[in-house]
């Protein structure tokens, strides 16, 4: 069932957008070297470089020598064998997505840092491109996640598909017996566990924040099967939260969340959760589910003994007979554009190894980057085999910061730090303050006041049955 019905309009006004790359040469512009990734051979190329390098990254676990996976230290005593010259020294920051806003901001963040959310047309102030995204997109997954007038800026990690995890013994104990798939079959699972077991049915991590955040990477090509709905449909639909009646979209994921609140299908008290202490929990079965990124798999299974307990399973949401999940790439790797030359290509060479050569996005149950490492679905996906993975087409030329205008115009926030909106539903929810429809109503009226003030030619409108 169609969940967008097209608008006619009686007239369609042009735009011309003029590519920055024919206002004249850009010899020079993109920092100290010519070096691109697509030009490195690894063991080769760079090898007499002797210069120390910095990362600024969110992964602060990996710096402890206590983490269960690989840590930061043992990822560079490999690299170190191909490359001896190159000292790499790693700088973990916690709330990351803040601390790398300001560290970018105030110049004060080393070589490399994990990307965080900027308009794309800035990425250029601050990063080194890599290549072309020409060159790049059959080298490399996730190439339009941090690219601008076709040049990539930022490699990612890791791919993430989304889905949920979840403690398989509990809900054998429960006498579930197949993965749900539509929200409907999902709370009735939730409230066998309830009914049936001791393990809380959906823990929120509401306390954590940013945990909360993850909902908002549901809506697109996981709740519709459509890769051009989030970077180019959204931001030209009015309503867009709206319950299309086919139980996809928007509407229908936050709606699961709202609902298990409700229905007294959580912990006892959302405001005390912790998050590396729910790690444990899920470990031992006293969690059933959680709604998280695959990446998080790894570390559930890695702080207990029943790792085996722990699997991952689709989004309970099927889109005309079919479920998908979406295929993003995780936090990229951005490399400072003022860093000396040196430094650079050293930094380009340290990203090539982490996509190419580390196992790096294996080792975190992610999907890889590099399209040479293509093939089987790795262990964390293998109740997916009948799942269409879709990887979100980039916006259209001229509206690569349009996603993030309309965000910050609403004030809605989706999927940048957009924790405090969702852990309003759990607010509401529990203390029974607003239905879920008032919430979806001030929902699409910031996101239409948005659209009027971006001057958006409105094009669809989920259509309500």
């Amino acid at each position: 069932m169609k969940a967008l019905k097209k608008i006619v309009t009686a007239a369609t006004a042009a735009v011309c957008a003029i590519s920055m790359a024919a206002c004249g040469s850009s010899t020079g512009s993109d920092g100290a070297t010519d070096l691109t990734y697509d030009k490195i051979e690894l063991g080769t190329t760079g090898k007499d470089i002797k210069t120390t390098i910095n990362l600024f990254t969110q992964r602060t676990d990996m710096l402890q020598d206590s983490y269960n996976g690989t840590t930061w230290k043992q990822y560079l005593k490999e690299f170190n064998k191909l490359y001896p010259g190159i000292t790499v020294k790693v700088e973990g920051g916690t709330n990351y997505g803040d601390a790398a806003l300001t560290r970018l901001q105030g110049g004060d963040w080393g070589d490399m840092m994990m990307i965080p959310t900027v308009d794309a047309s800035e990425l250029q102030n601050y990063f080194l491109p890599y290549g072309t995204v020409d060159t790049l997109k059959d080298q490399v997954h996730y190439v339009y996640g941090q690219q601008y007038d076709g040049k990539v800026y930022g490699i990612s990690s890791t791919g993430n598909a989304v889905g949920i995890v979840y403690n398989k013994k509990v809900f054998k104990d429960a006498g579930i017996t197949e993965n749900p798939k539509t929200p409907e079959e999902f709370i009735n699972d939730l409230k066998l566990i309830k009914e049936k077991t001791d393990a809380i049915p959906l823990y929120t991590n509401y306390a954590a924040g940013w945990t909360m955040g993850a909902w908002d990477a549901y809506i697109g090509g996981t709740a519709t099967g459509d890769p051009k709905y989030m970077s180019q449909e959204l931001l030209h639909t009015q309503d867009p939260f709206s319950d299309p009646g086919d139980g996809t979209h928007a509407y229908n994921v936050y709606k699961i969340l709202y609902d298990a609140v409700a229905d007294g299908l959580i912990e006892d008290d959302f405001s005390t959760t912790d998050w590396e202490g729910s790690k444990s929990q899920m470990n031992s079965g006293k969690i059933a589910t959680m709604v998280l990124g695959s990446w998080a798999v790894s570390q559930i299974k890695s702080v207990g003994a029943n790792a085996d307990d722990i699997a991952y399973m689709p989004f309970p949401i099927t889109v005309d007979g079919k479920q998908y999940t979406s295929s993003t790439g995780d936090y990229a790797y951005g490399i400072n554009k003022d860093s000396s030359k040196e430094n650079q290509e050293a930094s380009m060479i340290f990203v090539k190894w982490m996509t190419e050569k580390s196992n790096f996005s294996t080792n975190e149950g992610g999907l890889p980057v590099a399209k040479s490492l293509d093939g089987e679905l790795p262990d964390v996906y293998s109740e997916f085999k009948d799942v269409t993975f879709v990887e979100d087409e980039p916006a259209v030329e001229g509206e690569e910061d349009l996603f993030n205008d309309l965000n910050s115009d609403s004030e809605l926030n989706i999927n940048a730090a957009g924790d405090a909106r969702v852990q309003s539903i759990v607010e509401n929810a529990a203390n029974k303050t607003k239905s879920y429809d008032d919430l979806v109503k001030e929902w699409n009226e910031k996101w239409n006041a948005a659209l009027k003030t971006e001057n958006v030619d409105v094009k669809y409108t989920t259509v309500v049955k």
